[in-house]
């Protein structure tokens, strides 16, 4: 069998094997090293050390399991977790520490609010609706209830205008009622760090900030965190860049990539000239080759989008994908692999040290958090180098 080509030290690997485990790896094995992120995370305070670095795990934590995430960071020391919906902080809450605090960035569903604040779920007050649901609760409960308050510097995606955060202050008793903990906007263009609008939206911020100035301050995302450090204000919002994913063009420094996706080899053959490959046969062979069938297609998150144009790794050679990805299945061509190097039950690097998400994400002209977003639950999911209990300080 060929020995898979080193990586660069600092790029993620695994250990290559043609070992494959079919009661539980069928479709293929998604390996996350929860010691590069949390190495990631010690590396961003070490960055902010003025600031407190949060963990924004939303969306099952970029695909990746934020029940498995979350509480490993809470044992580096985060304390402030982000998600989208309440149903994601109702299933964090009970795995993390009793002072980690979980917000809900958009805001909660009508009638949800008691529901919130009995488990102690901290909503990002987004609208001036969801702004009185939130109050009219605690004139309710005759005690204050906490929460953030976001406001829209340009994004117009989510927050409050100026006018509206003037008309939600103005409520009678609203500071008494509501305890706002913390002051957010969400920048749009950070993974620019020359792009006007970045200042234009740190400008806006203190203005509106001006209007709270004891609340905490909150505007930096991945990007920000990386590229802009004079928007770190007091509480910084890495998501992304938590799995060493580059979240612009500026690169990630000392950060470690710690996410490796494959597939199995389900079959091999040999095929002569002029055959087809795959639904419509849009690949025809100009040549006799030799071509393995993979157990990932689009079902899983390999993108349907690779089709003639993507590729697959294996011992440092480039299998280019033929023919249209299948919803379970993928074939590419290792032809160019020595006879006998490769064999069904072997491991193809979708994602790794040859191919990274950012690489993907170029390709398919998309982000990488569709990416890693997108990828199926049908990978098994192998968590690996576990960090010791607020682990070691980041070196810088």
């Amino acid at each position: 069998m060929v020995t898979e080509a080193a990586a660069p030290a600092s790029h993620f690997q695994i250990e290559h094997t043609s070992t494959w485990h079919p009661s539980t790896d069928e479709a293929g094995r998604l390996t996350i090293d929860m010691g590069a992120i949390a190495a990631n995370y010690r590396r961003l305070r070490a960055m902010h050390p003025a600031a407190r670095v949060a963990a924004v795990v939303k969306a099952d934590a970029y695909g990746l399991d934020a029940t498995q995430i979350a509480p490993m960071l809470a044992g580096q020391g985060a304390r402030d977790f982000f998600v989208a919906h309440l149903a994601e902080a109702l299933v964090l809450k009970p795995l993390l520490p009793p002072d980690a605090v979980l917000f809900v960035l958009n805001g909660l569903a009508p009638g949800s609010e008691p529901l919130c604040a009995e488990a102690g779920i901290l909503p990002v007050l987004n609208t001036p609706e969801q702004a009185r649901a939130w109050y009219t609760l605690a004139v309710n409960k005759a005690h204050p209830v906490p929460a953030a308050l976001q406001v829209d510097t340009g994004m117009s995606r989510l927050g409050l205008s100026e006018g509206e955060l003037n008309d939600v202050l103005g409520w009678p008793s609203f500071a008494g009622q509501v305890n706002i903990c913390l002051l957010m906007t969400h920048m749009a263009c950070a993974d620019t760090p020359g792009a006007p609008a970045n200042a234009d939206q740190m400008r806006r911020f203190a203005d509106f900030a001006a209007r709270l100035p004891s609340v905490p301050r909150s505007l930096a995302n991945s990007a920000a965190a990386m590229f802009l450090p004079e928007a770190a204000g007091d509480v910084l919002r890495p998501g992304l860049v938590l799995y060493g994913v580059d979240p612009g063009a500026g690169g990630v420094p000392k950060m470690q990539p710690a996410i490796a996706l494959e597939a199995r080899i389900i079959q091999l053959r040999h095929i002569p000239a002029g055959a087809g490959v795959g639904y419509g046969f849009d690949y025809i062979a100009d040549r006799p080759l030799r071509v393995a069938t993979l157990s990932a297609g689009y079902a899983d998150g390999w993108p349907r989008a690779l089709s003639n144009g993507g590729a697959t790794w294996f011992a440092g050679h480039r299998l280019p994908i033929l023919g249209r990805v299948s919803m379970d299945s993928c074939m590419v061509d290792v032809t160019n692999l020595p006879e006998g190097s490769i064999r069904p039950g072997d491991c193809v690097e979708l994602i790794g040290p040859h191919q990274s998400v950012n690489d993907l994400a170029r390709q398919l002209a998309t982000t990488p958090h569709e990416i890693l977003t997108s990828l199926g639950r049908r990978f098994t999911r192998s968590y690996i180098n576990p960090p010791s209990l607020h682990g070691e300080e980041a070196q810088s």
